[in-house]
């Protein structure tokens, strides 16, 4: 699918246009807070994750974003209008609750959808017709969806959400319910969307897909947002973890090691000082430790997370299940 938006000539930007920007958004039910003064800056072009276990407030927060419900408090700019709806044509959302008629064809529910958004119908079923090709449903593309399998008719409910050629792309929990090739080729469209100026925004529980997908991301737990930016930044908030291995067990090098530094085996496990490695090496091979491996590893997303949400957090995320059709 293409989507390309080109800016005028002899324009430049010295930073991106914000596709999404919230401030302090509030949500109460029943005088319970959902979700509790949420900022977010999203750039157009941008994949971008809301990341956080069930009941966090994500889906709270993408249904203010879009205007499906309004804020208690706070404001939201969505591609430049503060009503959401002025610019719901330029949006595609996938709710996490999936629903289609289950009489209709397939190729007939995707350009129904994109109806909705203000496609022609007959350019909506060419449309809809090519999209399943393209990805593989062209068999099915006669099969009304009570035929489909619930993965099937799922990726048919993504299709009809890109349809109409979104300038901003919206999924809830897009992921859940497919198994891992359709999960691969689902994150090859959201790269080729971004690539092609669409703006992806997604929740998702599952670490690995932001931490490969997005540029930013923002944590969400119990309805606060304790961190919300780049991916790299989050990863940089824990220090880089040194593993050492050595051939002698004991000697003055050992004095070169943090006090927080334990061992397994042959093995040490440690924070990459803040000096760096450069004199922990020169330490290490003037005191006669006999190198035998060390490597750096940077905090992956995960560590983040953790540091950040904490540990219950990290936990109810963790048993979270990913059910696969």
């Amino acid at each position: 699918m293409q989507v390309n938006i080109a800016l005028e000539p002899g324009v430049h930007r010295s930073a991106p246009a914000l596709a999404i920007e919230a401030r302090g958004l509030v949500k109460r039910f029943d005088g319970t807070l959902a979700v509790d003064g949420v900022d977010l800056a999203v750039p157009e072009g941008a994949i971008y994750g809301i990341l956080g276990p069930n009941g966090a407030g994500k889906t709270t927060t993408l249904r203010m974003l879009l205007g499906i419900i309004d804020p208690d408090a706070g404001e939201r700019r969505i591609l430049g209008h503060s009503n959401p709806q002025d610019v719901a044509r330029q949006i595609g959302y996938l709710p996490e609750e999936r629903g289609l008629y289950p009489t209709m064809k397939a190729f007939e529910a995707i350009a129904f959808m994109g109806a909705l958004r203000g496609l022609p119908l007959a350019e909506g079923r060419r449309r809809g017709r090519e999209l399943m090709e393209q990805n593989g449903l062209g068999h099915a593309v006669e099969r009304q969806i009570r035929q489909l399998s619930k993965g099937m008719a799922q990726q048919v409910q993504l299709l009809g959400t890109l349809v109409h050629s979104p300038r901003l792309v919206v999924l809830d929990e897009p992921f859940s319910g497919l198994d891992a090739i359709n999960q691969g080729k689902l994150e090859l469209l959201i790269r080729n969307l971004a690539a092609n100026g669409a703006t992806v925004i997604f929740s998702t529980h599952v670490i690995a897909h932001a931490e490969r997908l997005c540029e930013g991301v923002a944590i969400i737990a119990g309805g606060k947002v304790p961190y919300a930016g780049s991916v790299d930044h989050a990863r940089d908030r824990i220090p880089a973890q040194v593993r050492l291995e050595t051939l002698n067990a004991d000697g003055p090098w050992r004095a070169a090691l943090p006090a927080q530094a334990r061992r397994e085996g042959n093995f040490w496990y440690f924070p990459l000082p803040d000096s760096g490695v450069e004199p922990l090496l020169r330490a290490l091979i003037e005191g006669n430790a006999g190198i035998q491996s060390l490597s750096i590893e940077r905090a992956g997303l995960h560590d983040a997370f953790v540091a950040i949400a904490g540990e219950a957090a990290a936990r109810a995320l963790n048993a979270e299940p990913e059910t696969v059709q």
